[in-house]
């Protein structure tokens, strides 16, 4: 229980430490910490990163909520226009794509399978853990893959990289972009982003950005692991 309550803990924020091997898990124990990790640091907040991840999603939620409801998107006084939607749109899509190109090159090239300890579905999500923990600032390690190698120190170190300082500069760009406009006063149209609906509806957006993203992949992984399994 101590085990599965760090795995999870540590992988929703930027901690990477561990008290056991996560590759020791079963399936579905497992899928816990990738996802944990795949959302984007902002269960905990991850250290230096967690709160402009979780303003991303902010932004994302007000503006999809106020083309469903007919409101002009306004966050803290600022109108949530073209721009700022192509920037927070980076911010949540350069860590997927990081972590599942990375993961399909180490799936095709001789180097990256070599390093696999273990055949079928675990080998996958031992792979796919990888990509996960160095796209997204955790640090963690599956176990059952030798990465010391030029494949993966290099394709890890660039996950790494990218998946760093790529968020930051369009974080910057909306920050730039939103302290230059001027505020708008509240209105009958303004959606209320400190009520409890608000919060229940960035946490369903982050889920199904979350579960959009990496379910085919958890699929192809622990999840297929589990079914066999059960067979």
């Amino acid at each position: 229980m101590n085990s599965a309550l760090w795995a999870t803990v540590t992988t929703a924020a930027s901690n990477g430490s561990v008290n056991s091997m996560h590759d020791s898990f079963t399936p579905l124990g497992g899928l816990v910490p990738m996802w944990m990790m795949q959302l984007g640091e902002v269960i905990f907040g991850g250290v230096g990163s967690g709160l402009y991840g979780m303003l991303a999603f902010v932004i994302i939620a007000v503006f999809v909520s106020g083309l469903m409801v007919g409101r002009t998107p306004e966050y803290l006084g600022k109108k949530i226009e073209a721009f700022e939607m192509k920037m927070a749109a980076l911010i949540v899509l350069i860590p997927p794509i990081l972590v599942l190109v990375g993961t399909a090159v180490a799936v095709i090239l001789p180097a990256g399978k070599l390093a696999v300890l273990n055949s079928g579905p675990h080998g996958f999500s031992e792979m796919l853990y990888a990509f996960s923990s160095a796209g997204n600032n955790n640090g963690s390690a599956f176990a059952g893959l030798s990465t010391n190698n030029t494949f993966y120190n290099i394709a890890l170190g660039l996950a790494m990289l990218l998946g760093r300082y790529w968020l930051a500069i369009p974080t910057l760009a909306i920050a730039g972009s939103l302290v230059r406009k001027k505020k708008v006063p509240v209105s009958a149209g303004t959606l209320p982003t400190h009520t409890p609906l608000f919060v229940i509806w960035l946490i369903g957006v982050i889920i199904i950005v979350g579960a959009l993203s990496f379910f085919p992949a958890l699929a192809l992984g622990p999840v297929v692991e589990r079914l066999m399994i059960g067979g």
